[in-house]
Order: structure tokens, then sequence, then C-alpha cells
């Protein structure tokens, strides 16, 4: 049974290739361009990525290919980006270039090359009960990455291998180096794959241009100008510009809204302040490891961001979406991002945040109101179901 893998340039998938040959397995790698270099954007990896693969591959001994699929991340994934980010929102393409890309693109891509199975350097698991296919997390906790893989369906899973998922990352690091793989002490790569080492917002600046606006305080202080809303995500601290300010502390500040009809950026001060957090979300477009929810009402445990410990909740399920009460508040959930569930190790899916019970998470303050209101209750959820 041949196996295709996706091969990076990176230790990850270069030890992915090399367990997956110990197996006795017919594995071949495939190396994924999924962004178009341009020497103006400043620098990218792809040509140093696709050497180190080759380079590899050589090493091993097995088949190297190398696809451009820069037009389907264009399509499927970046324009997505790009307008959730004009709408006031913060994306995950991560998640979004694993199952339309990885995992569907590649995957159609290597079947045409002859391959019954996938496999990556995910840090990830998959099991099979009952005649269903299950997304695990990695035994290594603070590597594990089922967040951004929990939009995959049955089909993507079935074909797929994660030869990382039992292994620490220190062990990973170990095999390469006593494998004298050319990437053992490669550095990992880092945020979003398309964008590298260069300025997010000057990237970005490229494609939404600035909309400068006013940063208010919540209780109505003018302190400063920002670029554009687009440029900043809730809770973030750094990069607003702005200095010690008459009459209030000296405790740093955060973004807390954005109030979109007037261009304005919301901020408050201290970084667990009342305004950023929410008992409460509402999320869109569900994707369920199974192809379905467990249930309509279900308790499980969540997390809204990469990394975050498990949260415990209660999840409600309609024809809508999903609505989910936390049993302790949460800090920042952001529009744009995904709430993941988990039943203990086995993801179960999950959705995109559209709002949240956070002051400022589903209200846009009317021009000239400074005062905060409650929050608006959830309609279908109460405290006491």
């Amino acid at each position: 049974m041949k196996v295709m893998l996706g091969i990076s340039g990176g230790v990850d998938s270069s030890v992915a290739a090399l367990l997956l040959q110990r197996q006795g397995r017919q594995v071949e790698g495939l190396f994924m361009q999924n962004w178009e270099e341009d020497v103006e954007e400043g620098p990218c990896t792809v040509d140093t990525d696709r050497k180190d693969a080759l380079s590899v591959c050589g090493r091993l001994g097995i088949p190297f290919h190398a696809r451009n699929f820069a037009a389907d991340y264009w399509q499927h994934v970046f324009e997505h980006f790009i307008a959730e980010y004009r709408a006031g929102r913060t994306p995950n393409p991560d998640i979004l270039c694993n199952r339309e890309i990885k995992f569907k693109t590649f995957l159609d891509e290597a079947r045409s090359l002859g391959a019954e199975q996938i496999a990556t350097g995910h840090y990830a698991r998959v099991a099979q009960r009952d005649g269903r296919w299950q997304l695990l997390k990695a035994v290594d906790a603070s590597k594990d990455q089922s967040y951004f893989l929990h939009a995959l369906g049955q089909d993507a899973l079935s074909a797929t291998l994660f030869p990382l998922g039992e292994l620490e990352k220190s062990a990973v690091r170990e095999l390469a180096r006593e494998a004298a793989l050319p990437t053992h002490a490669k550095k990992d790569s880092t945020g979003i794959c398309f964008i590298g080492e260069r300025n997010f917002r000057d990237f970005l600046a490229r494609y939404l241009p600035a909309q400068p606006g006013e940063i208010r305080s919540v209780d109505g202080l003018l302190l400063g100008t920002h670029q554009g809303t687009m440029y900043y995500t809730l809770g973030q601290r750094n990069g607003l510009g702005i200095g010690g300010r008459q009459g209030v502390s000296g405790e740093p500040w955060y973004v807390v809204g954005k109030d979109l009809p007037n261009n304005r950026l919301l901020v408050a001060q201290g970084g667990e302040n009342q305004w950023l957090h929410a008992h409460r979300i509402r999320a869109i477009e569900a994707t369920w490891i199974d192809g379905r929810p467990p249930a309509r009402h279900f308790r499980c445990h969540a997390k809204t961001r990469y990394r975050q410990p498990d949260q415990a909740c209660q999840a409600w399920v309609d024809e809508e979406g999903i609505e989910v009460l936390f049993d302790d508040a949460q800090r920042a959930p952001t529009p744009g991002q995904s709430v993941v569930f988990y039943d203990g190790d086995i993801c179960l899916g999950g959705a995109v945040i559209a709002t949240t019970d956070a002051a400022f998470g589903g209200w846009t303050p009317p021009a000239g109101q400074a005062a905060t209101p409650a929050p608006p209750p959830f309609s279908r959820i109460s405290p006491g179901v």
C-alpha cells in the first residue's frame, strides 16, 4: 500500500518519512507549494523548504514529487482569509488550509499518483471504533494539533496516518539527529504558512488598505488613532501606541472590542479586565468528525484557541449553529476563531465563533454612546438547564 507523505522540509515531516520507511511502508514524498513567491512581499522560505524536502527524500532513498497548489489555496483559503479580516473578524486560515488543501487537494493528488493513504507530520492520532474514524489528541500535549484538524471528515481520516502522534517532540528531534537527517536542527516554522517571517501588518496592508480611526476607552476617552481595526484582535496589547494618560492608572491597555460602523477600536486597562471575559458564545459553520454532533445538548470540554487548556462547558446544537455555555468565564473568545470540542482525548469537531456575551462580543455601541450596557442574553441558553 503506497503512502504519500506531505513533506514540508521541516523536521517533523522528515521524521514522519523515516518512521514510515522503518515500518516497511512504500512511502513517497510530495512537497506542496501553496503560495506564489513575490520578492516585494519580503522573505519567503518556499525555495529553501523545497530543497530541504528533496534532500531528506534523497537521504532516505524515497521518490520525491512537487506540486503547486497556490491557485487552490488562493480560491479556497486566502479569499476567505481576507474577507474575514475585512468584516472585522480574526480568521484561522490554518484550519481551512488543512480541510481544503492538505487533506482534500493533496489527498486527491496523492490518489492520482497511486497512493492509497497519505501521511503528514502533524501531532495527532487516528483511531477506528465501531466502524467510525476518530481524531485523537497527540501524546505530547504541548504539541497537539488536533485543534487545527477538527474540520476533517471521515473520508480524510480513513486515508490518513499521523506517524508522530505517539511521540514527544524531543524524541522526534533525537530520531532526526540519529538518522543524520539534514533537517534535524532546523527551526520549527511559526505563524501562518504563507506569511512566514514577514511583518503581518505590512503583509495585510497589501490587500486591505489602511483605514485610520479613533482608539477610545470603554468610557469614551479618546486615546489615540489606529490604522485599521482589521489589524487588531481581541486581547491584543502590543502595537496600540497608547502612552500614559493623566487621571488613569499606569496599567497597559488591551483591545476589548471593535465599533465597526464608526471605525473605532475600543480598549480597556488590565489583561484580565471585565470587558474581555465571556461565559457564552454562539458558533456557526459547525463540522463534526463523525459527520454529526454527539447530541442536541451535551456536556464536554472545549477550547477557543490553540494550546488553551480544555474548558468544561455545555453545548446546544440547533439548525443555525451551536451555543456554548462555559462553566468558567473565558478570556477573549474571538469572532472568526474556532471553538473545538473534546470528549477526553477524542476531538468531536468544532465551529467558528460568531458572537459572545462579552460586553462587545455581539453588540456595537451607537454613535456617541460611551457607557456599555449589559450584554444581550442568548435566547436558547439558560444557566439552569
